[in-house]
């Protein structure tokens, strides 16, 4: 069987050619004039930062020589030749590392379940626009300021400890987690939700029986998430006093003790490794149920 290929006269394929080669041209010109903005970008945020290539090298030495101080005892020792010198403070500081835990793992419940109550008054397919601007102007305050500026707010309304830290994780869960939370209800397939208003349910009923079936997998993964981020946030807002084994740090890190600092960021790693897997397995474990 043969196949026969048909040529165009050249009168009418020069036009095309040309349209052809047109495109090409544009398109490239496009992406040179968008690679060019970039670098443009990119050298304008250097220089306004100042980073000085030339510096960090001459500098770099200073930081290896800081881990190095890290993995050495005070008696110049490897840590790892006596770890029950390194690990002197373990059981404080386990328990620092618990009330860590717990500073996150309730901000993280006390911020998901505000984000959840809020995420339906602030989705564009479920409520209406004077109520969705509120809602999202308040999700945006939550979760535009850092925690550790809320933290220090608290800590300087309720005093050292862990509660300053909670609200402060509280408030910016709140924000984070609400926000994402909106972004997965307007992504729901709206048939079920008019399915049960046009039959004459109400609008906490659309939500009970055609939304949440649809987004609470969803939710529980963004929670567990938040939960691993949040731990480590915690840490650090130990540094303004609001509880936590990142107050313990701190200490270690004024008074030089470096092997202090090298064991504590060795539990706190260890920590999230363990978190990281635990909230993999549970999530296959809710992805099976679903």
């Amino acid at each position: 069987m043969t196949i026969s290929i048909h040529h165009l006269p050249d009168r009418q394929l020069a036009p095309l050619l040309a349209a052809y080669g047109h495109a090409v041209a544009k398109r490239r010109l496009r992406i040179f004039v968008g690679a060019l903005t970039f670098l443009s970008c990119v050298a304008f945020a250097v220089w306004w930062v100042q980073f000085d290539l030339l510096l960090l090298g001459r500098r770099l030495g200073e930081v290896s020589s800081y881990f190095s101080r890290l993995i050495h005892l005070d008696s110049g020792a490897l840590v790892f030749t006596d770890p029950l010198d390194w690990f002197w403070g373990f059981i404080p500081w386990l328990k620092l590392l618990g009330e860590t835990l717990l500073i996150a793992y309730t901000g993280t419940v006390l911020g998901a379940l505000g984000g959840f109550c809020l995420c339906f008054l602030a989705a564009s397919n479920l409520s209406g626009p004077k109520t969705r601007w509120v809602a999202r102007r308040f999700l945006e305050f939550c979760r535009t300021v850092p925690e550790i500026v809320f933290a220090l707010i608290f800590v300087l309304a309720f005093g050292l400890g862990p509660m300053a830290g909670v609200l402060a994780l509280t408030i910016h869960t709140l924000g984070a987690l609400g926000k994402l939370f909106t972004e997965i209800v307007e992504n729901v397939d709206m048939k079920p939700v008019d399915g049960i208003l046009s039959t004459g349910g109400s609008w906490s009923e659309s939500i009970r029986y055609a939304v949440l079936p649809q987004v609470l997998s969803g939710f529980a993964t963004y929670g567990l998430l938040r939960f691993e981020i949040n731990f480590r946030g915690s840490s650090i807002m130990g540094f303004v006093g609001a509880g936590g084994i990142g107050q313990e740090l701190l200490s270690a890190v004024r008074k030089f003790y470096y092997s202090d600092i090298s064991a504590i960021l060795v539990m706190i790693i260890v920590t999230v490794f363990i978190l990281d897997m635990l909230t993999a397995r549970l999530l296959k474990r809710l992805s099976a149920l679903g």
